[in-house]
């Protein structure tokens, strides 16, 4: 029997999330650095998982997960990586301008930041790339994430040509179509569940200069 959806429903608790819990800078960035070490602390399965979501160059949208590989608390920006190939890197290369989400369900946290994204230079690319397990290296040579593929079977059989390829190299290099981006936050907001749903949303916003983000942030109390 088909579950009844409208019937799914989690009581939150009462614990705030007040504008008191924000760094004296003013910057969102130490309070994400406080909510994500408390993720990893409580120990959930991929703490630095996060929702992509890119447009086409004419707004058609697509989301997936990803996972953060990286963040500068000093410039507001996040880091992961992909291959240069996929659908999510086409469309950045057309419009790039991307929004993320995390979701920590047990600690009733969720953080959203949107903003530009930009490729990171090779030698980045390369120092992460070096740091991945080696079957991870290989299997981004067997990869054309987002490209059609015949089977499963095909899939194996070419990873399968990459690992013998590889099977006497130390170090795998990195393929050309795979490494890292870059997004530079330009608002970043943080959401804690409350009870009978009047949750608690605090918005940044970079501050903008003669029409240049700044370092100093806006902060607006948002209502649930």
């Amino acid at each position: 029997m088909a579950s009844d959806v409208a019937s799914l429903r989690v009581h939150y608790s009462n614990t705030p999330l007040l504008e008191s819990d924000v760094d004296g800078s003013g910057s969102p960035m130490p309070l994400f650095r406080r909510w994500f070490d408390e993720a990893v602390r409580a120990v959930l399965r991929e703490p630095n998982a996060m929702t992509l979501a890119t447009a086409t160059a004419d707004g058609k949208p697509s989301a997936r997960v990803v996972l953060l590989k990286g963040y500068d608390v000093d410039d507001g920006s996040f880091v992961w990586y992909s291959n240069y190939d996929s659908r999510k890197a086409h469309e950045l290369a057309a419009n790039p301008q991307a929004a993320l989400v995390f979701w920590w369900a047990e600690l009733e946290r969720s953080v959203r930041v949107e903003g530009a994204v930009e490729r990171l230079d090779s030698e980045a690319s390369d120092a992460y790339f070096a740091s991945r397990p080696r079957g991870s290296r290989i299997g981004a040579w067997a990869s054309r994430q987002s490209q059609p593929i015949a089977s499963r079977a095909v899939l194996e059989r070419t990873a399968a040509e990459w690992f013998q390829r590889y099977d006497q190299v130390e170090q795998v290099p990195r393929p050309p179509y795979w490494g890292g981006f870059r997004l530079r936050a330009r608002r970043i907001e943080f959401w804690k569940g409350r009870a009978n749903r009047l949750h608690d949303r605090l918005s940044f916003e970079r501050e903008q200069v003669q029409g240049v983000a700044s370092q100093q942030w806006r902060l607006t109390r948002l209502q649930p």
